[in-house]
C-alpha cells in the first residue's frame, strides 16, 4: 500500500506504508488470541496472529504462510474484522481477517509464550496490544454467530 504525503515543495512524496495481517481465528464460538513472548515491553500481552505482508503476497497469502510459520496449521482465510488500525507512528496498518481452521491440526504456540481460546465474555479476561484492541468489539457478533 502506498500512501502520499505533501512535502515542503508542495509536491507529493511517496513512502510505503507496511501492512500488517492478523487472523482471528474462530472455531465454535471462540477466537485464538495468542500472547506475545518478546520483546520485553509487550510479552505476556494478547494479539492475534499473523505479520508483515512481504513483496509479491497478498494479504491472505501471508496471513495463510504466517499461520504455518507462528502456529504450524493450516488456515481458509475469509472476510475482514473491524477496521484498519494505525501502527508505528502511522508506519504500518494491522488489518485483521476472520479465519477457520482447515484438517486436523491444533495450533502450536511456535512463536508465542501461550494460546487460549476465548468467548465473547472472555475477551476482555486478557491484555490486548494496544492495536489488536479496537478489533475486540468487531468479534462479538462473529462470535456469537459461532
Amino acid at each position: 500500500m502506498q500512501t502520499e504525503r505533501a512535502s515542503g515543495g508542495g509536491q507529493a512524496a511517496r513512502r510505503d506504508l507496511k501492512v500488517i495481517v492478523g487472523a482471528a481465528i474462530i472455531r465454535d464460538g471462540r477466537v485464538l488470541a495468542c500472547a506475545r513472548s518478546a520483546p520485553p515491553e509487550v510479552a505476556g500481552m494478547w494479539e492475534f496472529p499473523g505479520g508483515k505482508v512481504e513483496r509479491g503476497e497478498s494479504e491472505p497469502e501471508a496471513l495463510a504462510r504466517e499461520c504455518v510459520e507462528e502456529l504450524a496449521v493450516r488456515v481458509e482465510i475469509g472476510d475482514r474484522v473491524g477496521r484498519d488500525v494505525k501502527m508505528a507512528h502511522g508506519r504500518s496498518v494491522l488489518k485483521v481477517y476472520a479465519a477457520r481452521l482447515l484438517g486436523d491440526a491444533e495450533p502450536q504456540p511456535l512463536e508465542h509464550s501461550g494460546l487460549r481460546w476465548l468467548s465473547a465474555a472472555e475477551l476482555h479476561s486478557v491484555t490486548w496490544l494496544p492495536a489488536d484492541a479496537p478489533i475486540v468489539a468487531a468479534l462479538r457478533p462473529l462470535l456469537a454467530a459461532g
